[in-house]
């Protein structure tokens, strides 16, 4: 039996709610998924509210430590699993080799059924056409500034954008050095958009 405070486990077979706003969306939209999360019978609703330039989801964490094989994670809408195609996917796969069960409202995807599990395999194959692609154009960009003899330089900010770019170019397999020269950062800057911790620091990156 859980302790005193403790929140109890669920039963094999659960339904697990999961919501995400960033911080640009109005707190009412958290409480539209909430409350339709639980109108599906979630016995729990797990929430996040960040930013698209941050990696950590604290809540989709604690949502997976709760959860177990068997169990159903529902979603609104299956963006809110992750920041970019190769992120979500990264995350279901995490979910089903656990025995996760996935539910995406928005796209009637369901990941214990063969259809759903099809549009997985695609959403996998279009990932990897994105990154090939990616890493096609960064390297003709890099040889173009190599030629201009373009070596890097300080940049006051990159935009969320600049920093999805740049994590999908590392997963592409681009060494932070190119990858800095690049976007015209420091290889300090990278590592720390590769770390999920650029942003953090109110000091201005370099």
């Amino acid at each position: 039996m859980p302790t005193p405070g403790q929140q109890p486990l669920p039963q094999p077979g659960a339904v697990v709610g999961y919501a995400r706003v960033s911080t640009r969306e109005q707190t009412a939209s958290l409480d539209e998924q909430r409350e339709r999360l639980t109108q599906l019978g979630a016995v729990r609703v797990f929430e996040d509210v960040a930013s698209g330039a941050r990696a950590d989801r604290p809540g989709l964490a604690a949502a997976r430590d709760f959860m177990r094989d068997g169990d159903t994670l529902t979603v609104t809408r299956l963006d809110r699993l992750g920041r970019s195609m190769l992120d979500t996917l990264t995350t279901l796969r995490d979910l089903d080799a656990a025995g996760i069960r996935v539910r995406a409202l928005d796209l009637n995807l369901d990941t214990g059924t063969a259809a759903g599990r099809m549009v997985v395999h695609v959403m996998a194959a279009l990932s990897e056409y994105e990154r090939e692609l990616l890493a096609e154009r960064t390297r003709e960009g890099l040889a173009h500034a190599r030629a201009q003899g373009r070596t890097g330089g300080r940049r006051p900010s990159l935009t969320p954008q600049q920093v999805e770019a740049i994590t999908a170019t590392l997963a592409a397999g681009m060494p932070i050095r190119d990858v800095a020269t690049m976007h015209g950062v420091s290889e300090r800057t990278i590592s720390r958009v590769r770390a999920g911790i650029y942003g953090q620091s109110k000091r201005p990156q370099t």
